[in-house]
C-alpha cells in the first residue's frame, strides 16, 4: 500500500487517470475523479461521520485540493445513490462552483436537491435511469441497475479512449428485493463480454462469507416485535433507508398502529420518497408528531434517526432525557441498522442508556432487524466470474475490506499484480488495458465544525482530546518589565482535575525559583518566560499527578 507522497507525471493524451479522493481505507466520504484529455468526471461526493477521537466535528469531507484549481474542467458529478456517504459533500463542492451538473437517478437527485435547497443552491441536474447512455465530453456513460438498501441505486460504466471502467457504487445481489429491482447481472455479463479494463467494486462486506440475506427476511421480524410490544415502539434507522421505513409502515399498519416520523432529515427524505412513489404509505398510517401524543401508547410507532448513536440525534437525546418522548418501562426500541465501524461504543452506550430507562432494546445482535446493503464474499465472487475484468481497484472499505476484496479477485483468476490496493489520493493511469499506479497525492481530512469548513486541524483535535482527557491549567504571573522579578502571582487555576486547587501550592515555589533564575540571567521576553513556566509546571504535574494537561501560562509585564 503506497505511503510516500509523490506527484504523478503530466497526463498523456488518450490516457485515463483515476484518483480516489475518499472512500478508501474508510467507510464514508466516497469520491473518485476520472480525467482524460484535460476533462474531469467525478463519481460520488460523500461525507464521513466523525468518531470519538474527533471531538466537536460535525462531518468530514473529501479533500478537494486536487481539483480546487481545476473546477472549470469538471464536466459533472455522477451520484450512484442517495446515502449521505455518497452525496453529503456535494453542497460543499458546489459552493466552489455552483453550476457543476449533477447526474443521477430520480430519487438520488431529489434527495440532493432538497439538501442543496437548505444551502440556497439550485443545481443543474441530469436525471438518468438504468439502461440509459449519455455522452459527457470524452466520457461515454452507461448506467446499470444495482440493488442496495435505498431505491434507485446505479452502477456506472465509463468508456473512454484510455479504457473502460465499471464503478459499482454500493450494491448487493438481493434476489427478492422489496422493490423487485434486481442488480442487473445480464448487463454486467454484457459489459464483461465487451471488456472492462478496471473494476471499482464495493468492498464493505468483502470479509463477510456467503451471501447477504434478503431485505424481505426482516419484515416478519419487525411485524412480530411490533405485535408483541406492550407500549410504544420507537424504530431508529438512517434517514435515507426507504426500504426499512417501508417495512415499518407495513408492520405498523398490519398491527393497527400509526407512525410518526421524527427528525428533520427523516421527514424530508420520506416525504420526497412518497411523492415520487418509492415509498408506498398505507392509508391513514402516518400521523404528525405533534398529534401522536394523543394516540394510545399501544397504537403508535415512532420512526426516528439516530441508530448510530450520533450525539444530537433523536435516540441520544431520549437517553439524555432531552426529548419530548420520555422513554420508559414497557417501551420497545428497535435499532434497525448495522454498526458503522468506529461507532460501536456510541451505539452500545445508547443501548445501555435505553435499557436503564426500562426499554426493551431490539438490535442486530439479538434479532434479525437489519440486513446489510452490501454484497458479501459469495456475491462478489459471482460478479467477478460474470464480469472477468482485467484490473481491479477495491473501493468503499477499510483496509481489511480492501485486502479481502483483493483475495476474492485473485481467487477468481485475476493476477494479483492486476489488483491495486490503493489509499485516498493514489493516482492510477489506465491505457491499453494496463492500470498503473503513477502517483500519491497528499490527501487530508477536511473537518466541518459548525459553520467552519476546513478551519479545524488535526492539531486542534489533539488539543480538544487533551482538554477532554487530561485537563487544563492556567498560570498568571505579573513581572516587572525592567527587572523581570515577580510583582504578583503565580496564580494557578485548573479545570478537569479531581484534586483541589490547593494541590498546586507545591509547584508555586518552583515557578518562582525558575523565574528568579531567568531574571538573574537577564531573560525579559514574556514568551520565553511563559515557556519556562510551562516546562516547570509540566514536569511537576507529570511526576506528581501522572497527568499531561494543556498548560497555558500568561506573563503580564508591569
Amino acid at each position: 500500500m503506497p505511503n510516500d507522497v509523490y506527484d504523478p507525471p503530466k497526463l498523456k493524451p488518450g490516457t485515463l487517470r483515476i484518483t480516489p479522493i475518499g472512500g478508501i481505507g474508510e467507510i464514508g466520504r466516497n469520491m473518485t475523479t476520472f480525467e482524460i484529455d484535460g476533462k474531469i468526471l467525478i463519481v460520488d461526493c460523500g461525507v464521513l461521520f466523525p468518531e470519538e477521537h474527533q471531538p466537536g466535528v460535525d462531518l468530514i469531507l473529501p479533500d478537494f485540493s486536487p481539483i480546487r484549481d481545476r473546477l472549470d474542467d469538471i464536466l459533472g458529478i455522477v451520484l450512484t445513490h442517495g446515502h449521505e456517504d455518497h452525496i453529503g459533500a456535494v453542497p460543499y463542492l458546489l459552493k466552489l462552483r455552483a453550476d457543476i451538473p449533477l447526474i443521477g437517478s430520480a430519487l438520488t437527485l431529489a434527495f440532493i436537491e432538497a439538501k442543496l435547497k437548505e444551502h440556497r443552491i439550485k443545481p443543474f441536474t441530469l436525471t438518468v435511469k438504468e439502461g440509459q447512455e449519455e455522452i459527457i465530453g470524452p466520457f461515454e456513460l452507461e448506467f446499470v441497475a444495482v440493488n442496495h438498501s435505498i431505491p434507485d441505486a446505479l452502477a456506472v460504466a465509463i468508456f473512454t479512449d484510455g479504457g473502460s471502467v465499471l464503478h459499482t457504487g454500493d450494491f448487493k445481489m438481493d434476489q427478492l428485493p422489496l422493490d423487485n429491482r434486481l442488480t442487473d447481472l445480464r448487463d454486467f455479463a454484457r459489459l464483461g463480454e465487451e471488456g472492462i479494463d478496471l473494476f471499482l467494486v464495493d468492498s464493505t462486506n468483502a470479509d463477510v462469507p456467503g451471501f447477504t440475506p434478503s431485505e424481505r427476511a426482516i419484515g416478519p421480524v419487525l411485524d412480530d416485535v411490533i405485535r408483541r410490544a406492550p407500549r410504544r415502539v420507537i424504530v431508529a434507522s438512517f434517514s435515507s433507508h426507504v426500504h426499512r421505513v417501508q417495512q415499518v409502515l407495513d408492520a405498523a399498519h398490519a398491527n393497527g398502529r400509526r407512525v410518526a416520523l421524527l427528525g428533520r432529515s427523516m421527514v424530508r427524505n420520506m416525504t420526497i420518497a412518497a411523492e415520487l412513489g418509492y415509498l408506498k404509505v398505507p392509508e391513514n398510517v402516518l400521523v404528525d408528531f405533534k398529534k401522536a401524543k394523543d394516540i394510545p401508547d399501544d397504537k403508535i410507532v415512532y420512526m426516528s434517526t439516530g441508530s448510530q448513536g450520533e450525539p444530537m440525534a433523536v435516540l441520544s437525546r431520549m437517553v439524555n432525557k432531552d426529548h419530548q418522548i420520555e422513554v420508559g418501562e414497557g417501551d420497545t426500541v428497535i435499532l434497525a441498522s448495522s454498526l458503522i465501524p468506529g461507532n460501536e461504543n456510541a451505539v452500545y452506550r445508547i443501548i445501555d442508556g435505553l435499557t436503564k430507562l426500562g426499554a426493551n432494546v431490539v438490535h442486530k445482535g439479538n434479532a434479525k432487524v437489519h440486513v446489510s446493503g452490501h454484497a458479501a464474499a459469495g456475491e462478489l465472487l459471482y460478479v467477478y466470474n460474470i464480469l472477468k475484468p482485467k484490473n481491479v481497484l477495491p473501493v468503499h472499505g477499510e483496509f481489511r475490506h480492501l485486502v479481502a476484496q483483493q483475495k476474492i479477485a485473485v481467487s477468481s483468476g485475476i493476477p494479483i499484480e492486476n489488483t491495486i490496493l490503493a489509499e485516498d489520493g493514489t493516482v492510477i493511469d489506465l491505457l491499453d488495458g494496463v492500470a498503473t499506479v503513477v502517483g500519491q497525492l497528499d490527501i487530508g481530512f477536511v473537518y466541518v465544525d459548525g459553520s467552519t469548513v476546513g478551519g479545524v486541524t488535526d492539531a486542534d483535535l489533539k488539543d480538544r482530546r487533551i482538554l477532554a482527557e487530561e485537563g487544563f491549567i492556567s498560570i498568571i504571573v505579573v513581572v516587572d518589565a525592567k527587572t523581570g522579578k515577580i510583582v504578583s502571582g503565580p496564580e494557578i487555576h485548573a479545570k478537569g482535575f479531581a484534586e483541589k486547587d490547593s494541590v498546586f501550592d507545591a509547584v508555586i515555589p518552583k515557578i518562582a525559583a525558575a523565574l528568579e533564575e531567568a531574571s538573574h540571567n537577564g531573560v525579559r521576553d514574556s514568551h520565553a518566560l511563559s515557556q519556562i513556566i510551562r516546562r516547570v509546571v509540566g514536569r511537576w504535574v507529570s511526576s506528581s499527578l501522572r497527568r499531561r494537561p494543556m498548560i497555558v501560562p500568561l506573563v503580564i509585564e508591569a
